[in-house]
């Protein structure tokens, strides 16, 4: 799997604490940024023309009726957030962990464990875990797993790539390892660290639809509902919304992740 890459790491805004140049950086917005949620605007438009105008069943205009639509994709976002959120607390304390020289020898073991959790189909975890449990938790604790590695790797990658120079002249002036994870390694690593949480986000948009079958909700179930009863219309409009989700949720990651990341190496 291959892993995000940062820009080279040289100065941040600590550095200042250490005596470094502070460099202004790039703005969090610029109007490039304005390109993905306006093409998600006209996509949505050109989607609602096209299905206003074709003639819809009952079950169609039910699926497709704006009050059925707006509750499955708020649950889709609900357990997308949520499973983001599971990832960063346990794959971004465990990548600080096994980057510490006491603890580094556990990383092959910690990386094995990443690499089951997502080498195993999802589809097959959710029928397993299924047989026994259904819902909202079972759904993301197992596409948790599934995601975990792409923000372990990338805490790993991140905190090892923090430049030794920046590393020494924190020591030099008397900052305890902990403040050193903190105010240098951390806000460093903030930039490969991020991609990693915008790859596990868009992975749990793409996935999730495949929790229906264990009642977690969100647009998996009008999808395969369409799909089961041959209703291309609806089939299409859901399969395109959760693309567009998707694009979305990247593009305001990528927003947050430029904020969080400190001036100096934005």
């Amino acid at each position: 799997m291959s892993v995000d890459t940062a820009p080279p790491v040289e100065a941040v805004d600590t550095g200042a604490a250490l005596g470094a140049p502070v460099t202004h950086g790039k703005p969090i917005l610029s109007p490039r940024d304005l390109v993905i949620p306006v093409m998600v605007v006209l996509i949505s438009i050109a989607l609602y023309l096209n299905v206003h105008r074709q003639p819809l069943d009952s079950i169609e205009a039910n699926v497709l009726s704006f009050d059925s639509l707006s509750r499955a994709t708020a649950k889709h976002v609900r357990l997308s957030f949520t499973i983001a959120l599971l990832v960063v607390l346990v794959a971004v304390p465990l990548g600080v962990l096994v980057t510490r020289p006491r603890t580094r020898r556990l990383a092959p073991l910690v990386l094995a464990f990443g690499n089951v959790g997502q080498a195993a189909p999802s589809l097959g975890l959710l029928a397993l875990v299924g047989y026994y449990f259904i819902g909202f938790w079972s759904v993301t604790l197992i596409l948790t797993a599934y995601a975990a590695l792409s923000v372990l790797r990338n805490t790993i990658v991140g905190l090892d790539g923090v430049d030794r120079g920046v590393m020494d002249a924190a020591r030099g002036m008397g900052m305890s390892p902990t403040a050193i994870l903190l105010r240098v390694e951390l806000p460093t690593a903030v930039p490969v660290i991020g991609a990693g949480v915008r790859t596990a986000l868009v992975l749990a948009v793409g996935t999730v639809p495949l929790g229906y079958a264990l009642d977690a909700g969100g647009l998996g179930l009008p999808l395969f509902s369409a799909i089961k009863t041959n209703r291309p219309l609806v089939t299409l409009t859901v399969a395109v919304m959760i693309a567009l989700l998707a694009l979305l949720l990247d593009w305001l990651g990528g927003i947050l992740q430029r904020a969080a990341t400190p001036r100096g190496i934005r």
